[in-house]
C-alpha cells in the first residue's frame, strides 16, 4: 500500500510540473487573446485549480482558462465596447455570472443541459475556434504587425506584410513549435516548461528584444489590481445574455473532457457534481478578477499522459503556478512572443484534426450541422458563431422531435408476442382489423398535431376498426399533447375507430385522467400484445 501511495504521489508531482509548465505560457497567451492583463489568467488558473481540487471528482481534469473561453470573452467585451479601464470589471462580472449559472444548474440538477450542445456542433465550433485563434497567433509567430478584426482582415494583413516577416522571430517560433510537437512522444517530460525555459535563456543570452523579437512583457501577480465592479453594473443585462451561452459552451466542453477521461479509466463522475465544482471555480476566479475557467482538453490530456493519479496533481500545479506568478515574474516577462504563439498553436493542434467531421460524413449523420457551426465561427466571428452553434443544437433537437418517424408495427409470428416495424422486418405481419402505430419520439406541443394527424390519415385509409398507439417513447404529456391526443381519439371514434394506448407510462395515464380522458387512460395497456388482444375482443 505504501509503495502504491508513493508511486501515486510521485506521478502527481511529475504531472503537476508538466501541467504548470504548460499552464504558464498558455495563461499568458490566453490573457492576451482576451485583451486582459496576464495576471487575470494566472489568477484564474490558480483559483480554478484549487477550487476544483476541493469540489471536483475527475483525477485528470485541470480547470483553468481555455482557448475557447478566452476567445469568447474577448468577443463579448469587444461587442460591449468596453474601454481598457472597464474591461477588468466587465470581465469579472461576466465570470461571476458564469459561476452563478453553473451554481443554478447544479442546484436544479440540470447537468443534462450539456447535451443541448450536440457533439457535431461542438466539434465544428471547436475547429472554428482553433482556426481563428491560430490565425490570430500567426503575426506573433512571424514577427509582423497584427491587424485587428476578423479572420479575413488578419489574413489580408499577413499578406500585406509578407515581405517584412522577421526571420529571427519565425525561426524561434517554428523551432519552439517543432520542439513542442516532438515532446509529445515523451509525455512524462514537461515539454512546454522546457521550451519556455529555453526561450527565456535564449532571450537573455542573445538579447533577443534588442534584435527585434517581441517579449511577453510584465507577467506577475500584482497587488492592488482589484477594480470596482460598479463600471459593469450598467451592462449587466447584456452581460447576462452573453454569459448564458458562454456557460453552456464551457460546460459542454468541460463535461466532454471530464467524461471522456473518466470512461477511459473507469472512473465515476457526475455532471451535476462537476457543475458545482465549475461554479465554485468560476466564482473564486471572479472574486479576484480572473478569467472564466473550464476543463480544457489539451491540459487535461497532458496531465493524464504525464501520469497523474489523483486531484493532487491539479492542486500541486496550482501551487506551482502561484509560486511562479509571485517569484518568477521578471523571468516570465522575458518569454519571447513567438514562443508563446507556438505554445498556443501546439495546444490547439488536436482540434485541427478533420477526423471527427470526416467520420460524420462517413456515417451520413449530422455532417452539415458540424460544417455549419464551423462556418458560423469563421464567417460571423466567435461571439455570433457561439450563439449560432447553441441555436443550431436546439434547432436540430426540435426539428427531429417535431417531425418524428412513425412506425407501423406488425406481429413477428402467428403466435408471437413481439411487435416490430414492418418496414424494417419482412417477417412482421399486420394484425387483421387492428392498425398499430408508434411515434418514434416523445409527443409534445411541437409535434403532437402533425404526428397524430399523419397517423389518423393512415388509419382512415385502412380497413382496421381499432387503432393501437404505442407510446413507449413518451413518458409524460404536456397540456397541448393531452388535448391533441383526446381530440385524436374523438375524431377516430366519429369514424368508427377505437383508439387504445399501448405501453402507456403511469404519468401519461395520470395526466389523461386529470384532463378528463379517463376512458382513454383506463383502457391503456402496458404492452402492445395486451392492447391488440383488447382491440380484437372489441372488434369481434
Amino acid at each position: 500500500m505504501e509503495a502504491g501511495t508513493a508511486k501515486g504521489n510521485f506521478g502527481d508531482v511529475v504531472a503537476s510540473l508538466s501541467v504548470a509548465g504548460l499552464l504558464v505560457p498558455e495563461c499568458v497567451a490566453y490573457a492576451a487573446i482576451a485583451g486582459l492583463p496576464s495576471q487575470t489568467a494566472l489568477i484564474a488558473g490558480i483559483m480554478g485549480g484549487l477550487a476544483y481540487a476541493l469540489a471536483g471528482r475527475s483525477r485528470f481534469a485541470i480547470v483553468s482558462p481555455t482557448s475557447s473561453s478566452a476567445a469568447l470573452l474577448a468577443a463579448a467585451l469587444a461587442s460591449l465596447g468596453a474601454s481598457a479601464a472597464d474591461r477588468l470589471a466587465m470581465s469579472a462580472a461576466m465570470v461571476g455570472l458564469v459561476g452563478l449559472f453553473f451554481a443554478a444548474m447544479a442546484l436544479f440538477r440540470l447537468g443534462s443541459l450539456a447535451s443541448f450542445v450536440s457533439r457535431p456542433v461542438l466539434r465544428g465550433f471547436a475547429l472554428g475556434i482553433a482556426i481563428t485563434i491560430i490565425i490570430n497567433q500567426l503575426p506573433k509567430l512571424l514577427g509582423v504587425p497584427s491587424a485587428h478584426g476578423g479572420i479575413g482582415t488578419i489574413v489580408a494583413g499577413l499578406v500585406s506584410h509578407a515581405g517584412s516577416i522577421h526571420p529571427l522571430s519565425l525561426l524561434l517560433g517554428a523551432g519552439a513549435l517543432g520542439a513542442l510537437l516532438a515532446f509529445r512522444r515523451f509525455p512524462k517530460l514537461p515539454g512546454a516548461f522546457i521550451v519556455l525555459l529555453t526561450g527565456i535563456a535564449l532571450s537573455d543570452f542573445f538579447d533577443l528584444p534588442a534584435r527585434g523579437v517581441a517579449a511577453a512583457g510584465q507577467v506577475a501577480l500584482l497587488p492592488g489590481q482589484i477594480h470596482p465592479l460598479t463600471a459593469a453594473l450598467g451592462d449587466l443585462p447584456e452581460l447576462f445574455k452573453l454569459a448564458a451561452p458562454l456557460a453552456l459552451i464551457l460546460f459542454a466542453e468541460s463535461w466532454g473532457t471530464i467524461r471522456s477521461m473518466a470512461l477511459r479509466h473507469g472512473d465515476a463522475v457526475s455532471a451535476n457534481r462537476e457543475l458545482g465544482a465549475l461554479a465554485l471555480a468560476n466564482l473564486a476566479s471572479a472574486a479576484l478578477q480572473g478569467m472564466p475557467v473550464g476543463a480544457g482538453f489539451s491540459v487535461g490530456s497532458a496531465n493524464e499522459s504525464a501520469g497523474a493519479q489523483s486531484r493532487m496533481a491539479g492542486l500541486l500545479a496550482a501551487g506551482a503556478l502561484l509560486a511562479l506568478g509571485l517569484f518568477a515574474g521578471p523571468w516570465l516577462a522575458r518569454i519571447p512572443e513567438p514562443v508563446l504563439a507556438a505554445v498556443v498553436i501546439a495546444a490547439l493542434t488536436h482540434a485541427l484534426s478533420p477526423g471527427p467531421i470526416v467520420r460524420l460524413f462517413r456515417i451520413g449523420r449530422d455532417q452539415w450541422i458540424a460544417v455549419a457551426a464551423l462556418l458560423a465561427v469563421l464567417v460571423l466571428g466567435v461571439l455570433d458563431g457561439m450563439l449560432v452553434a447553441v441555436a443550431l443544437s436546439i434547432a436540430t433537437l426540435l426539428h427531429r422531435f417535431s417531425r418524428p418517424a412513425i412506425s407501423r408495427l406488425g406481429r413477428t409470428g402467428p403466435d408471437g408476442h413481439d411487435f416490430v416495424d414492418m418496414a424494417q422486418h419482412a417477417e412482421a405481419a399486420p394484425v387483421p382489423g387492428v392498425a398499430i402505430f408508434r411515434p418514434n419520439a416523445p409527443l409534445f406541443f411541437a409535434n403532437a398535431d402533425a404526428t397524430l394527424a399523419a397517423i389518423g390519415r393512415s388509419a382512415l385509409t385502412s380497413p382496421a376498426r381499432a387503432i393501437v398507439l404505442s407510446l413507449e417513447q413518451t413518458n409524460d404529456l404536456d397540456s397541448t399533447a393531452v388535448e391533441v391526443l383526446g381530440e385524436f381519439a374523438a375524431h377516430m371514434a366519429s369514424h368508427g375507430r377505437r383508439v387504445i394506448l399501448a405501453r402507456a407510462h403511469d404519468l401519461v395515464r395520470a395526466v389523461l385522467r386529470e384532463a378528463g380522458y379517463a376512458a382513454l387512460a383506463d383502457s391503456a395497456t402496458f404492452s402492445v400484445d395486451d392492447a391488440v388482444d383488447l382491440a380484437l375482443k372489441g372488434t369481434a
